[in-house]
């Protein structure tokens, strides 16, 4: 079975840093494009970074400058480096995994993030 697993959420100050990881299974991990999504309370789910599966990336405005998407296709591992963290920053982050094809989409079940002083 597919399966998307999510790691390094947690509580952190305003300022501070974060490192989410995705490991994925499954899946032919280089030959799909990878996100991270995010959705705070009261809020739709919004996308904040994608690395296609050519590396190639993009990030919403909200996060430019602050996130880096990265992958490993050695590891099967997505990762999200979170700097300069916001309060708005504060969300449950998922993984998506989409092939280049697009029939398809997987999701993992998500890691909580929690900026507050």
């Amino acid at each position: 079975q597919v399966q998307l697993v999510e790691s390094g959420g947690g509580l952190v100050q305003p300022g501070g840093s974060l490192r989410l990881s995705c490991a994925a299974s499954g899946i032919v991990f280089s030959a799909y494009d990878m996100g991270w999504y995010r959705q705070a309370p009261g809020k739709q789910r919004e996308l904040v970074a994608a690395v296609n599966s050519d590396y190639r990336t993009n990030v919403a405005d909200s996060v430019r400058g602050r996130f880096t998407i990265s992958r490993d296709n050695v590891k099967n591992t997505v990762f999200l480096q979170m700097n300069s963290l916001k309060p708005e920053d504060t969300a449950v982050y998922y993984c998506n995994a989409k092939p280049g094809w697009n029939t398809v989409n997987y999701w993992g079940q998500g890691t909580r993030v929690i900026v507050s002083s």
